[in-house]
């Protein structure tokens, strides 16, 4: 992720929040603030006030997607900023994409019946990933 993201978002482009956004980039799955800190270790001494402050302003910039998944937990990951439903394993956080949209005619229908512009909307299900379930079934 290069400094115009931050820049575009019209935020200061610090040091520290150009490392939470490069560890999220690279992390194959969203993150929670803990799991951000503890990558931040090696390179730079940050607090975990630190990070909530600069993942909620990136998060209310829409710069990050910040969600609370089935454990209570937040997490956080890049927006790229592209419509997508999905499919999150609540043991591994693994997340798989929904190709085909199920919500268009929901959509319509809604704003046929409210009057409501509708500028988007999010979609996850929850479920156990078929290599979690394995694992279960085996212990």
């Amino acid at each position: 992720m290069d400094n115009k993201t931050l820049k575009s978002a019209d935020l200061k482009q610090t040091k520290k929040r150009i490392l939470i956004l490069s560890i999220l980039e690279s992390a194959p799955t969203a993150l929670t603030a803990e799991e951000i800190a503890e990558l931040t270790v090696k390179d730079m001494k940050m607090s975990i006030s630190t990070i909530y402050r600069a993942l909620n302003a990136l998060a209310d910039k829409n710069v990050v997607n910040k969600s609370v998944h089935q454990d209570g937990k937040t997490y956080y990951e890049i927006n790229n900023h592209t419509h997508t439903h999905s499919l999150l394993c609540t043991l591994c956080n693994e997340k798989i994409p929904i190709e085909a949209c199920p919500l268009e005619s929901l959509e319509c229908l809604l704003t046929k019946e409210t009057g409501y512009l509708i500028t988007g909307h999010n979609l996850e299900f929850y479920g156990i990933c078929p290599k979690c379930a394995q694992k279960r079934a085996k212990n």
